[in-house]
C-alpha cells in the first residue's frame, strides 16, 4: 500500500480521539517511506511482468525454437559437434536438453572473449540459431530487476524499498483498519461521489486485498539479497554437505554455476561442490564404460530426468558432470521436482543427488516461493502475476493522484501529514519499529539516517523544513 486515507481529524471521525496521533503518525511514516519505495515498485512490477511473459512465450534462454520431430534423435555427442563447429575455437559447457520432442536443443560454448548459446535440430543436427548468452530482452529486463544495472549499489537500493515496503504494509493496514464500523468500507470500494474519497478507498480496499502477496512478493525477493537473503536467511538454510558421507569436496560452492543471475536452487547455492578423483560414489555405470556426453545423458534418463534438464560439463580436472532441473530455471512447472545431480568424471560415480526433500524447511518454502514469485508454473501463474504487478502499478499510480488532489492548491510541496506531539501509546509504535528494523536491517538503518537527518538538519533549516512537510 503506497498510500492511504488522510488521517485529518474532520476526514476520520471514525478514529477514536486516545488515537489520532498515532495514526498521524502512521500516515506519516506511510507517506515519506511511499516517496522512497514508488519507483522502485514501479520498475519492480513492470519488468516482472514484462519477463513471466518472455519466459512462458519464447523462453529464458530463447529455447522456444520449433523444429519438426523426427522417429530418431542424434546423440547428443553429434549434436555438441554442431554447436561447437559453430562457434571458433569455442569450448563447450553445457547442454539444455529440449522439452518436448518439437523443440530445438539448447548448447552453450565458450570463448575466451564470448559465451554463445547454440541452437541445434536434435534430429538433423542442423544449427537453428546462435545468439550470446544473457543478451536478451529477459536478460535486460532480468539485470533491471535485480540491481537495476548498477551492481552492488543497485542491489542495496532494492533492498530497502523492499523493506520499507513492509513499513507500507504495516502502517497502510493499520490505518485502513476499520473503527468503529464493519468491514464493509475495508473489502468494497465506495465509488460514489468521485474525487479523492473515491481514489482513496480504490487504493486502500486493493492495497488491503493485496497486502499479503506483496508480504509473499517481498519475503522471496528479499531472500536473494546481499544482506537479508545472503547474509542472514541463506547463510543459515543451506543444504547441508554434511550429507553427503565419504564424498570428497571442491573449494567451490555451487554458486560458482552461476553466470549473471541466478541459476542455482536457493538452498544450494553456499553449499560445497562435490570433487571427482576418487572411488567415492554410488555405482552407476558398467565397468570400463566410456564417461561421454552421450552416456551421462543416457544416466540422466536412467535416474529419472525427462524432457527438459541442463547438464554442465566438468570445470578444471576435479570437476564433475552436473544434471539439474528446477522451475526457477524454467526446466519444469513443478518446484517439487528439483532435483540437482553431481556425477564423478573418471569413474562416473554418483557422488551427490539433492531433491527437494532434503532440502530444510527454508529451502523448500523458496523453491516454491521462487516459483510462484517468477510466475513459471504455467500459464496460470503468469496471469496471476501479472493481475499482481498491474496492481502494484494501480497502488503507485493512485498515491501519487491522492497527493496531487490534496496538496496546497498551486503548491509542488510535499504536504506531508504533520508530526504530532506528545503523541500516546508511542511505546507501542516504538516496539513495532524495533521489530520491523530487527528483522529487516536495511529498513533499520534507513529508518535511522531519515529520523537522524530530520532531527539535525532539515528540523533546523525552514525553507528545507517547509518544502518536506
Amino acid at each position: 500500500m503506497i498510500s492511504a486515507r488522510n488521517g485529518n481529524a474532520s476526514d476520520d471521525a471514525n478514529v477514536p480521539e486516545n488515537t489520532n496521533k498515532l495514526y498521524l503518525a502512521a500516515w506519516r511514516w506511510h507517506f515519506y517511506a511511499g516517496i522512497f519505495v514508488i519507483p522502485f515498485f514501479a520498475i519492480l512490477a513492470i519488468t516482472g511482468m514484462s519477463m513471466t511473459w518472455i519466459a512462458h512465450v519464447d523462453g529464458r534462454d530463447g529455447e522456444h525454437i520449433a523444429v519438426m520431430p523426427q522417429e530418431t534423435a542424434l546423440p547428443v555427442s553429434e549434436q555438441a559437434a554442431a554447436a561447437v563447429a559453430a562457434v571458433p575455437s569455442g569450448t563447450l559447457k553445457q547442454y539444455v536438453a529440449p522439452r518436448a520432442r518439437d523443440l530445438a536443443a539448447i548448447f552453450r560454448v565458450d570463448t575466451t572473449e564470448a559465451v554463445t548459446m547454440v541452437a541445434v535440430d536434435p534430429y538433423s543436427g542442423t544449427v537453428l540459431n546462435e545468439y550470446p548468452r544473457r543478451s536478451g530482452w529477459y536478460d535486460f529486463l532480468d539485470n533491471v530487476h535485480g540491481d537495476l544495472l548498477l551492481g552492488v549499489t543497485g542491489d542495496r537500493m532494492l533492498e530497502i524499498a523492499a523493506s520499507l515496503g513492509m513499513v507500507l504494509i504495516a502502517t497502510g493496514l493499520y490505518m485502513w483498519w476499520p473503527r468503529g464500523g464493519g468491514f464493509r468500507s475495508v473489502l468494497l470500494p465506495r465509488l460514489a461521489g468521485g474525487g479523492r474519497n473515491m481514489w482513496k478507498s480504490l487504493h486502500g480496499v486493493l492495497g488491503f486485498w493485496l497486502s499479503i502477496f506483496l508480504v509473499f512478493f517481498l519475503i522471496t525477493g528479499l531472500s536473494w539479497a546481499g544482506i537479508w537473503g545472503e547474509k542472514i536467511m541463506q547463510a543459515w538454510n543451506q543444504f547441508p554437505a554434511e550429507k553427503w558421507d565419504n564424498v570428497p569436496l571442491s573449494n567451490d560452492t555451487h554458486a560458482s554455476m552461476n553466470h549473471g543471475p541466478k541459476e542455482v536452487p536457493w538452498a544450494l547455492e553456499q553449499t560445497p561442490m562435490p570433487a571427482s578423483g576418487s572411488d567415492a560414489g554410488t555405482k552407476a555405470m558398467e565397468a570400463g564404460a566410456r564417461i561421454s556426453i552421450d552416456s551421462v545423458d543416457a544416466l540422466a534418463r536412467k535416474v529419472g530426468f525427462e524432457g527438459r534438464y541442463q547438464l554442465n560439463l566438468p570445470s578444471g580436472e576435479t570437476g564433475v558432470w552436473t544434471m539439474s532441473r528446477d522451475s526457477m530455471s524454467t526446466d519444469s512447472t513443478n518446484p517439487l521436482s528439483d532435483r540437482t545431480v553431481h556425477v564423478d568424471r573418471y569413474t562416473g560415480n554418483i557422488l551427490a543427488d539433492v531433491r527437494f526433500a532434503d532440502y530444510s524447511l527454508a529451502g523448500k518454502a523458496m523453491a516454491v516461493g521462487t516459483a510462484l514469485h517468477m510466475g513459471t508454473l504455467g500459464l496460470w501463474s503468469v496471469l496471476a502475476n501479472s493481475l499482481i504487478c498491474l496492481s502494484v502499478l494501480f497502488l503507485c499510480v493512485s498515491s501519487l493522484v491522492m497527493w496531487w488532489k490534496r496538496r496546497p492548491s498551486g503548491s509542488l510541496r510535499l504536504a506531508a501529514p504533520p508530526l504530532p506531539r506528545d503523541m500516546p501509546l508511542w511505546q507501542g509504535a516504538a516496539l513495532v519499529g524495533l521489530a520491523v528494523s530487527l528483522a529487516f536491517p536495511m529498513a533499520g538503518i534507513t529508518l535511522l539516517v531519515v529520523m537522524t537527518l530530520d532531527h539535525l538538519i532539515i528540523s533546523r533549516i525552514p525553507a528545507l523544513k517547509r518544502a518536506l512537510s
